[in-house]
């Protein structure tokens, strides 16, 4: 008999401390597939949700998929959605004629909703509700989960990407699959301990081409392929912006419980990935300029035609920021700097504008700094010519997110001066070049392109580019905790509390 196996993805980066709300239409914005929509849409992609079904087709599952979703990184997500959401996947457990053999669920690890600061942990909990404690649950998480206890209380195998940008999304599902047949076959019996030193940050923002997070990841792969009584070894940076108990780096150790002195083995690793995570908290590879010394380093002069690429990170949507910041753009406009290319600007009402003026329209307006004016503004006024329009779709072509549909809505470039703006609707992070090229764009025919993200656009741009470099231009996604709100993080905790003593037990 072939095992009976549910896979979904839930999932969602919270920013706490962003003021606009997460609903349904973010998720329908972004990716909101339902049964037989999944496999049509993501099929065949570099997606948790591909791996899924890759898996199923390779060990012979019989695959329930009920709900994929996923929205942009934004503010808490609505009681209503998160109720609606958990509803498609508890649905299709209680409409099942036969009980599942296997669950394989997508999940972010830093979802906060209206009624849950710890919403997977939430959700894991429900779902041991309806299936028991015996049922193999495989989770598969973005390498910025905030991983909880009650996430590995109720997970019976937990794995992160190992890649930031994340390139081994369809990779880490196929890892995760291949730990549930087992458990299935009941071949092992995987249990999850995890561990979570007092830190907001570390772990070099997630990034993993150097430092200490690449450290960690060759030392957990080696470490994990030595023996049986270690199935797998995860870091989590964390995702700093989450105002909740539970924010921050980790490590997660899924091991064969089956196995004696399996758990004593596990967490002595443990303890000791905890505390390299801890003592070296503060190293970070990657500087990170102000809009002077930004300017200055493009300005440079050169010999290399290919372009300086800057990512303005403090506004970067795919860490819950707004994305219409406009300092970077305002500090371009006025260097002087020629063929010049920034975005993609959300600003629905300066796209829209752009539309009705058609392309070689000219028009004044006024741009960005619109969702928290009185926070992130000015606006500009600026007076330009429509080069082109874009309904919004496009294919991605990667490496982030290959084969996957995105959509920024109405999109305009729109030349002022020596700059292109690329202007969208929906908000989305700018990392793939098919963002400008679905508006004509060719990012290689440009000395200086400004993009919304904070490391994924490395993957794409950084192959074309003579130099990249991050900008902090003041935003909501700032790396500077300090100057957060904080209430509900655990305390004492670092940056935040001048001494913060930490030995993992």
């Amino acid at each position: 008999m072939p095992h009976r196996v549910l896979s979904a993805q839930i999932a969602h980066e919270t920013n706490t401390f962003s003021i606009r709300r997460t609903g349904m239409e973010e998720f329908r914005r972004r990716g909101f597939f339902l049964g037989a929509d999944i496999d049509r849409a993501l099929r065949g992609t570099k997606t948790e949700i591909a791996g899924h079904i890759a898996a199923a087709e390779r060990f012979g599952w019989e695959l329930t998929q009920p709900v994929s979703a996923a929205a942009t990184p934004a503010g808490v997500v609505t009681a209503d959605c998160w109720e609606e959401l958990q509803g498609c996947l508890f649905d299709a457990i209680d409409a099942a004629e036969a009980p599942f053999d296997g669950i394989i669920l997508a999940l972010h690890g830093a979802m906060v909703t209206e009624t849950e600061e710890d919403a997977e942990g939430a959700l894991l909990a429900r779902l041991r509700q309806r299936i028991g404690d015996e049922v193999p649950v495989a989770v598969t998480l973005d390498l910025h989960a905030n991983v909880t206890e009650r996430m590995a209380e109720h997970a019976s195998i937990l794995l992160a990407y190992r890649t930031y940008p994340h390139i081994d999304q369809f990779e880490t599902a196929m890892r995760a699959a291949e730990l549930l047949e087992a458990a299935m076959n009941g071949e092992t019996r995987p249990r999850v301990v995890r561990a979570q030193p007092p830190a907001i940050g570390g772990c070099n923002h997630g990034r993993t081409q150097s430092g200490v997070m690449a450290d960690l990841l060759a030392k957990g792969a080696a470490l994990g392929s030595q023996g049986p009584d270690v199935l797998s070894v995860d870091i989590c940076a964390g995702f700093p912006l989450a105002d909740i108990a539970e924010v921050g780096p980790s490590v997660s150790i899924t091991y064969d419980s089956a196995r004696n002195d399996a758990d004593a083995v596990a967490r002595g690793m443990m303890a000791e990935f905890a505390q390299e995570i801890w003592d070296r908290r503060a190293e970070s590879t990657v500087p990170e300029h102000s809009l002077a010394e930004t300017i200055a380093l493009a300005s440079a002069p050169t010999d290399d035609p290919r372009p300086f690429v800057i990512g303005d990170f403090s506004d970067n949507p795919g860490s819950g920021a707004y994305g219409d910041g406009v300092r970077l753009l305002e500090a371009l406009m006025e260097s002087g700097l020629e063929k010049v290319l920034f975005g993609v600007l959300l600003d629905p009402e300066a796209a829209a504008a752009c539309h009705r003026a058609g392309e070689g329209g000219e028009l004044t307006l006024t741009l960005g700094a619109k969702a928290d004016p009185s926070t992130y503004g000015p606006s500009i006024e600026a007076t330009g010519t429509v080069v082109s329009l874009s309904p919004g779709p496009w294919v991605c072509t990667g490496p982030m997110n290959e084969g996957v549909p995105l959509d920024f809505g109405p999109c305009a470039l729109l030349r002022v001066g020596n700059v292109d703006i690329a202007i969208g609707t929906n908000t989305l992070q700018t990392y793939d070049l098919g963002a400008m090229r679905q508006l004509g764009a060719e990012p290689t025919d440009y000395a200086v392109i400004g993009v919304k993200s904070a490391h994924h656009f490395s993957g794409a741009f950084a192959p074309i580019a003579r130099e990249v470099i991050l900008c902090d231009s003041g935003a909501l996604a700032t790396h500077d905790e300090k100057s957060l709100p904080w209430q509900r993080v655990r305390r004492p905790v670092w940056p935040l509390d001048e001494t913060v003593d930490y030995t993992a037990a």
